[in-house]
């Protein structure tokens, strides 16, 4: 099976079975969102103080690393944050098991939008505008927030399709698929 843009992040950083079920406590989204103006001044404070800066960008992707890793799975899925981040898995997972058309289009509508601002972003630093670094900054994380509701609705939507998935918002973080969508042995 070809991986895509979605599931090449979800590799690159090393996602795991164990590591998808602690990235849905809701502690784990919530820090992230949170810390996304912190990570712009992070990304922002090399023109401030000059070299330094570049430790605490060492340390913001450290955070971004580190963060769904903290966390013990949640007791349960039912809340907002672990939905969506069940459902960004749901969404992965949807050449296996086919999602609605509608989320696949609000996903790459979503994540295209977030992409679009973050080039913003980078043109904005490149050029030292902060104000339009930090408007297309928020810009992007509100299209990311966007997409993580789209995906909790996913994961509503898709718990009676499958067993896996109506086991994850019930809290059951063992069972899993394999890469064609079966129910699978937890690694």
């Amino acid at each position: 099976m070809q991986m895509d843009a979605f599931q090449g992040a979800a590799r690159l950083i090393g996602m795991s079975d164990a590591i998808w079920a602690r990235h849905a406590h809701p502690l784990s989204v919530w820090s992230r969102m949170l810390a996304a103006p912190l990570i712009f001044i992070c990304l922002w404070s090399p023109v401030w103080i000059g070299w330094y800066g570049v430790g605490l960008i060492g340390m913001a992707i450290l955070w971004m690393w580190l963060n769904p890793r903290l966390t013990p799975p949640p007791k349960t899925g039912r809340s907002w944050a672990s939905k969506g981040v069940i459902g960004e898995r749901i969404f992965i997972n949807r050449k296996a098991v086919p999602v609605p058309v509608g989320y696949k289009r609000a996903a790459l509508l979503t994540s295209a939008l977030s992409a679009l601002f973050m080039l913003g972003f980078i043109l904005a630093y490149i050029r030292l505008d902060v104000l339009a670094a930090a408007l297309a900054w928020h810009g992007s994380a509100v299209a990311k927030y966007w997409f993580v509701d789209r995906m909790a609705l996913l994961a509503e939507t898709m718990k009676d399709r499958h067993p896996v998935y109506a086991a994850w918002l019930a809290g059951d973080w063992s069972a899993t698929l394999d890469e064609a969508g079966e129910t699978a042995e937890s690694s």
